[in-house]
């Protein structure tokens, strides 16, 4: 059984430091929701916050509908999986996994139970007698999420448990993690700085920084249709382009930049006169010439080969490159260093926001 977690108004301070800022959010029961931000954002507080951990200074959480106000950690449908696993090294994996069962007085029979159909969940039948040190970093984490799902939590809270795994072992987590909670069905809330696990994974992300929640949605909407221009800049790579918007054209405002008058979709409504941010992503911009608005030309600094795809870097705003990326079997010339080279993108996949602080400044 799974339960839905509702944010209303939450606040939590450390003296005069504050660290979420009026969050307000309803995860749905069953729901694989992601809190995405760099380092200090907030999203480990939301998490605490949840588990009760930490009480809010301000605002309410409800687990299921109910207040969970005064209610420790032990009092929560919550299990918590933390960075670093926490698994105790003296105990078999099978005992790791019935800890808490064992703590709440069930019987052994009935643990070791519970054990062995968790090990065959978690794609280790047979394991339950090695030792912790005898398991693979992937396998400690599937143990890990074992232990949390013995007490058959309604939310499962993880607090970034892939990040100290090397890349192919993340990524093949990833689809585990994805699969096991279909599988159980309660709602997983998964804390993560990293944009592959978020948009591969969740149902939906909520995007934070500096304590405030930036953007609530899907991974294409956050990816396709940032609504700040911090999202823009974080979620995955873009090119921005900062000016003033000299004219808006039904769904379309054009900006003008230092490379020249710009177009694209101006889903804020901006007037003329307006500071803004045009943003394309280096998928969407081709090499060649297109319409006036859509077109620009400056030099190529430097050209790098990813096997499947061609970066090439051109001389930006300031310190800032844009970047082109061509796919392996596009029919692309790709220029040389120092040429100058024209660029263009279709205007509906740039996206004029409204000036506003940029991830990584």
């Amino acid at each position: 059984m799974s339960a839905g977690v509702e944010l209303d108004h939450i606040t939590v301070r450390f003296g005069e430091f504050t660290a979420v800022d009026n969050a307000t959010l309803d995860i749905k029961g069953g729901e694989f929701f992601s809190f995405l931000g760099p380092s200090g954002c907030g999203k480990t507080t939301i998490l605490r916050t949840v588990s009760g951990f930490l009480e809010p200074s301000e605002g309410t959480v409800r687990i299921g509908g109910q207040d969970m106000r005064g209610s420790g950690p032990n009092k929560r449908p919550t299990a918590l999986i933390f960075q670093n696993l926490a698994l105790f090294p003296l105990m078999s994996v099978a005992e790791n996994i019935t800890y808490g069962l064992r703590v709440r007085g069930v019987d052994k029979a009935t643990r070791m139970k519970k054990a062995g159909e968790l090990l065959d969940l978690i794609a280790l039948p047979g394991q339950g007698d090695k030792l912790v040190s005898e398991l693979s970093g992937g396998q400690k984490q599937r143990v890990a999420i074992a232990r949390a799902l013995a007490v058959q939590p309604k939310v499962l809270l993880l607090d970034e448990p892939l990040s100290a795994l090397d890349l192919k072992l993340r990524q093949h987590m990833r689809n585990e993690l994805r699969a096991i909670q279909q599988m159980v069905g309660i709602t997983f809330i998964y804390i993560t700085h990293d944009q592959g696990e978020a948009l591969t994974m969740s149902d939906r992300i909520a995007v934070m920084s500096d304590g405030v929640i930036q953007q609530v949605g899907d991974g294409k909407a956050v990816y396709d249709s940032p609504t700040t221009a911090f999202v823009a800049s974080f979620v995955g790579e873009n090119n921005a382009f900062a000016g003033t918007v000299s004219r808006a054209e039904g769904d379309y405002a054009v900006v003008d930049s230092p490379l020249g008058a710009l177009r694209g979709r101006n889903l804020h409504g901006l007037k003329a006169g307006a500071k803004a941010i045009l943003f394309v992503r280096p998928e969407s911009v081709k090499l060649g010439s297109g319409p006036a608005d859509t077109t620009f030309s400056t030099k190529v600094k430097s050209v790098a080969f990813e096997g499947n795809m061609t970066h090439v870097f051109l001389e930006g705003i300031g310190k800032k490159d844009v970047t082109v990326t061509v796919g392996r079997h596009s029919n692309d010339t790709i220029p040389e260093q120092d040429e100058m080279a024209a660029v263009t993108y279709d205007p509906d996949l740039g996206l004029v926001l409204p000036e506003g602080k940029m991830a990584r400044e």
